[in-house]
C-alpha cells in the first residue's frame, strides 16, 4: 500500500492546478481510491483499498470557513487557479472565503466534488486524462 511519504513525494511536483491531473493520476497508480482534502488546516485523508487509510496531518493555522457559498465567485477564482495563476495556498484562502470546506476526489470516476460547510455538494468536475 502506498505512505504518506508516496503521497507527498507526488504532491510536491503540484505547483499549480495545472499540474492537478498529473498528480491524480501518479498516485492514483499508487493505489489511492480516493481522499478528502480539508481547507480549515490543510489535513488529507487517503484511502485506498480494504479500508487502508494513509493521513496527512495538518500543513498550516487554522482557516476560517465562511458560513455562506460564494458559488459564482468560488467558480471563477477555481478555473484562474487550473489555469495555473494562482499557488495552492492562494487557492486554499480563496475555497476558505468562498465558503468551501473540503473537496473528494474519487479515483473511479475521476471527479472532485466540493463541499459547504454542512455538507452540500457545491460543484463537481471531471479531472482532465
Amino acid at each position: 500500500m502506498f505512505t504518506v511519504e508516496q503521497i507527498k513525494t507526488a504532491h510536491a511536483k503540484v505547483k499549480s492546478g495545472a499540474d492537478f491531473p498529473s498528480y491524480i493520476k501518479e498516485i492514483k497508480q499508487l493505489g489511492v481510491t480516493h481522499y478528502e482534502a480539508y481547507v480549515a488546516d490543510g489535513h488529507i485523508d487517503y484511502h485506498g483499498a480494504n479500508n487502508y487509510t494513509a493521513k496527512v496531518p495538518e500543513k498550516y493555522n487554522a482557516l476560517t470557513i465562511a458560513e455562506d457559498v460564494n458559488t459564482k465567485e468560488f467558480k471563477a477564482e477555481l478555473k484562474a487557479h487550473q489555469q495555473g495563476k494562482t499557488d495552492y495556498l492562494t487557492f486554499i484562502k480563496m475555497c476558505a472565503v468562498t465558503g468551501i470546506e473540503k473537496w473528494k476526489i474519487c479515483m473511479d470516476k475521476m471527479t472532485c466534488t466540493y463541499f459547504d460547510k454542512r455538507g452540500n455538494e457545491i460543484l463537481t468536475e471531471e479531472i482532465p486524462q
